[in-house]
Parts: structure tokens; C-alpha cells; sequence
């Protein structure tokens, strides 16, 4: 069976959970996040675009409501062994399948933590959810409680985020061989996300972001594939995946001879990378690593040119982004620790040049300091 984690750690994961449930005075939680579900019970699937939860009960009971297509995907993948299933027909309404569940389980008139902050519980579905248990049961949003617990990594899961950090490495020396005056963006691609697949990784949780001459000042995804020019720049966002864990990496490189300014803003971007990973320390705060980045590009005249924010944290997560919690932006009081994974991006865009630097990889905070996961180093890539 594809479940990558063993049974010890996953029953330690719900016990951690379990107890977190009892702490907040919470009966249940409906979690609707795939990350959650793929964190405590290994379930690996794309379902979740539907409506699909998990009940997991104080007292450590289990209960999946899914679709007939997942059904033999939950017990190929996962240790879950109660799998019940809505019958897709014209006006289903799995909220009142859930209800059922729930009466089974004695928790009508229970307090119910509910992960609202997710995909597949889209707003009409979130609509259902609650007029199913008006009167029946009380919701709390409780968003944030595996995702917390998710923050810092296990050995196991630093193992798969550092494979993950070596297929981005691989897609990186893919782009640089592939990238030169001629080359099709659309073959750029190709042979990154070869690399990642080649090593055993997976798709990862969005699109690799790639742009060249003006979009290269894009940090989205956008179609529409274009050649690059004899004199070109090139920006790439991208993330090896490795049991759904990601490690990511985000260069600008050029093509034909750089102007003095383009090599002005790579300096800076340099600079500024290295302040900030200076400043992910345990004991600190995330915001630290913001206040290190926007001190360093201010100071170098490019406050116009940076983001509001210069990174978030990594680990397993699904379409439609690999963004995790907490992201690195001003204020933000979440404590660095051990174990926790995060990518820094430095992104400047000079709008008055059209000249694009950005520089980004990902760091593994260690009882020290932190651990940069990337074996690339930091030149400014000229093909």
C-alpha cells in the first residue's frame, strides 16, 4: 500500500490532534483539508474538489464521507477503515449524509471544530454544512489545528523535503542547460519537470511560474508560450515534490549580456536573501525575516521594487498551491522553531527598467540557525 509514513507515526499524529480537540473543548473536527487528511491517515487523492470529509472524534474514532470514486482510493492509500459514501445523484446533498454520520457517532448537540479554510469546502457547500446542523450541533472554525500541528516537520518528512529540495536542484541545472538565445519556453518546462519526475517526485501543488522578456516580471503563472530572444531574461518559480513535500527555488537568469543595472538589482537580491536567512532563528519571530528583507532592498532604493511579503512556509500540500502557513510578512508573531521549512523569495521587479532579479530557495530551521536545502549556489546564471 502507498502509505509513506508508518502506522506509529500516523496514530501519534491523531493522538496529538485528539488532544488538541479536547484542549479547545471540541467533541469533533470535520476536517476538509486534504492536507490534514494526507497528514493523519495518509489518504492521497484529488477528490477533495468535492464534498469529502473526515470525522475524527476526540476519543480517536474515524469516519470518511467521500465519493464512490474514492472509495477504493481511501483504502488503497490510507488507514482509514470506516469509508462511507454519498451517491452523486440530482439534488444530493452529502451535508445531510454527514448528519447521519454524526448521529451515529453521538455527537448531535456536540461542539464541532470545522476546517472552513479549505478548498473543497466551497462556499455552497459550507452553506449546506451549516443549515444541515442548525439546531443539531455547534461549529467552531478550528482552520488552524492540524495545520499548526504541521508546522514542524518530523525526521521523517525533513527526509522527504530534503529529496524534494535535490529534484528542485536537478530541475534548476535542467533549466540552465535548456535556457539560451532560441530556446522554447515550453521545452524549458519540459525538461524541468522531467528531472523532478525521473528522481520519483510528484506534480507538484501549482503550475511552475515562467516568464520571459516582460513576463518575466510576472510572479503568476500565466499561458502563452513564447522564444526567448539573443538578449533575454528568463524568471522561473518552481518546486520539486517528494511524497507531496515540497522544496522550492525561484531564479532569474539572463540571456545575451546583462545591463549594469539588472547585475545592481542581483547584488541586492543577494544581499537581502542572505539577510533574511540569517534571521530565520529559532526563538524569533517570522516577521523577523520580513524586517530583514524590507531593511536590506530599502536601504538599496528598491522599495517600490519589493513585495509585501518574502516567503511561507513548505511542506506537504495540494492543488491549487503549495503555499503553507504562516506566510513572511510584517508583524507576524508565529515563533521560528526547529523543524519548521520555509522558502524566502527576494522578487524585484524595477517597473522603470523592465529589469526583473529575483532569487529564492528553501531553509530547514535547525536548534541553531537554519539550514539552507539547496545545493545551487547564488551567481547570477548569464547564458
Amino acid at each position: 500500500m502507498p502509505i509513506h509514513f508508518t502506522a506509529e507515526d500516523l496514530a501519534g499524529r491523531r493522538t496529538a490532534a485528539m488532544a488538541e480537540l479536547r484542549a479547545r473543548n471540541l467533541d469533533a473536527l470535520l476536517m476538509f483539508r486534504q492536507e490534514s487528511l494526507y497528514y493523519l491517515t495518509g489518504y492521497d487523492t484529488f477528490g477533495y474538489v468535492f464534498f469529502q470529509t473526515i470525522v475524527l472524534t476526540a476519543d480517536g474514532r474515524m469516519v470518511l464521507l467521500t465519493r464512490s470514486a474514492d472509495q477504493r482510493q481511501a483504502k488503497f492509500t490510507s488507514v482509514v477503515e470506516d469509508i462511507r459514501v454519498w451517491v452523486d445523484r440530482e439534488g444530493a446533498n452529502p451535508a445531510e449524509d454527514l448528519k447521519v454520520i454524526l448521529t451515529e457517532l453521538g455527537l448531535k448537540g456536540a461542539k464541532l471544530g470545522v476546517e472552513y479554510d479549505a478548498y473543497g469546502l466551497t462556499a455552497r457547500n459550507g452553506q449546506r454544512l451549516e443549515a444541515a446542523m442548525a439546531g443539531f450541533a455547534t461549529l467552531e472554525d478550528a482552520s488552524d489545528l492540524v495545520t499548526r500541528q504541521r508546522l514542524v516537520k518530523s525526521a521523517a518528512e525533513i527526509t522527504y523535503v530534503r529529496h524534494a529540495a535535490g529534484l528542485a536542484d536537478r530541475a534548476w541545472d535542467a533549466a540552465i542547460a535548456t535556457a539560451k538565445p532560441g530556446a522554447f519556453e515550453g521545452d524549458i518546462l519540459a525538461a524541468m519537470h522531467g528531472e523532478i519526475y525521473k528522481g520519483g517526485g510528484d506534480d507538484p501543488a501549482n503550475e511552475f511560474i515562467i516568464g520571459s522578456g516582460s513576463g518575466a516580471m510576472m510572479c503568476r503563472y500565466f499561458t502563452g508560450r513564447r522564444t526567448l530572444d539573443a538578449n533575454d531574461q528568463l524568471t522561473l518559480e518552481f518546486a520539486g515534490a517528494y511524497r507531496h513535500y515540497h522544496s522550492a527555488l525561484m531564479r532569474t537568469l539572463r540571456v545575451g549580456k546583462p545591463p549594469a543595472r539588472q547585475l545592481e538589482l542581483w547584488k541586492a537580491a543577494q544581499d537581502a536573501l542572505l539577510a533574511c536567512e540569517a534571521a530565520l532563528k529559532p526563538g524569533r519571530t517570522v516577521g523577523a525575516v520580513f524586517d530583514a528583507h524590507a531593511k536590506s532592498l530599502d536601504s538599496a532604493g528598491l522599495s517600490s521594487a519589493r513585495l509585501n511579503a518574502c516567503g511561507y512556509s513548505l511542506g506537504t500540500t495540494f492543488a491549487p498551491n503549495w503555499m503553507d502557513w504562516p506566510m513572511l510578512y510584517k508583524d507576524n508573531p508565529v515563533v521560528a522553531a526547529p523543524g519548521m521549512v520555509f522558502f524566502i523569495h527576494m522578487i524585484i521587479f524595477d517597473d522603470a527598467s523592465g529589469l526583473a532579479a529575483t532569487l529564492g530557495r528553501t531553509s530547514l530551521v535547525t536548534p541553531s540557525g537554519s539550514e539552507v536545502l539547496s545545493k545551487a549556489n547564488l551567481d547570477f546564471v548569464i547564458k
